[in-house]
């Protein structure tokens, strides 16, 4: 079974989103073994210079750091990241879990990006649009879309 971590930044406050990434994590545990890791955010300061940003982004990166596996296919959300359909992700994690690639991390940043040290080392940059998500409305879609793509691969009815 696919083991599959989604790494992200800050904690979800609202009680819909917390609710939606529940019901995908349940019917996710049919597919592969699902962890959702959280590290913490950190507070940017209104007006924050790029200098600030840049330092805020490190702090969550060296977080993020300290989940990321040697062995892991790690995948970071970034809009400046390739684009795929809905089948194309299904075949791509396809082909990861044919690869014996057993475990695979995706990568959501804070409210700031993810820092570069976290894009240099993932295998993949993927964007989900050029148009800019909350965060948090983000793991909703992502999960979402890992299910979308375990039921391609089943041949199951869901996607249209």
């Amino acid at each position: 079974m696919l083991n599959i971590d989604v790494l992200c930044v800050g904690k979800i406050k609202e009680r819909y989103l917390r609710d939606a990434i529940d019901e995908y994590s349940k019917r996710l545990s049919r597919y592969c073994k699902l962890r959702i890791i959280e590290v913490a955010d950190e507070k940017t300061p209104d007006n924050a210079s790029a200098a600030q940003e840049e330092q805020i982004k490190a702090k969550e990166g060296e977080r993020l750091a300290k989940h990321i596996h040697d062995g892991a296919y790690v995948i970071a959300l970034a809009i400046e990241g390739k684009m795929l359909s809905s089948p194309a992700l299904a075949e791509k994690l396809n082909a990861l879990a044919l690869q014996r690639s057993s475990q695979i991390q995706l990568i959501i940043g804070g409210s700031l990006g993810i820092d570069a040290s976290i894009l240099k080392r993932a295998d993949m940059l993927l964007s989900f649009s050029p148009m800019t998500f909350p965060h948090q409305l983000m793991r909703v879609i992502l999960l979402e879309q890992v299910y979308r793509a375990f039921k391609i691969n089943a041949h199951e009815p869901y996607h249209k």
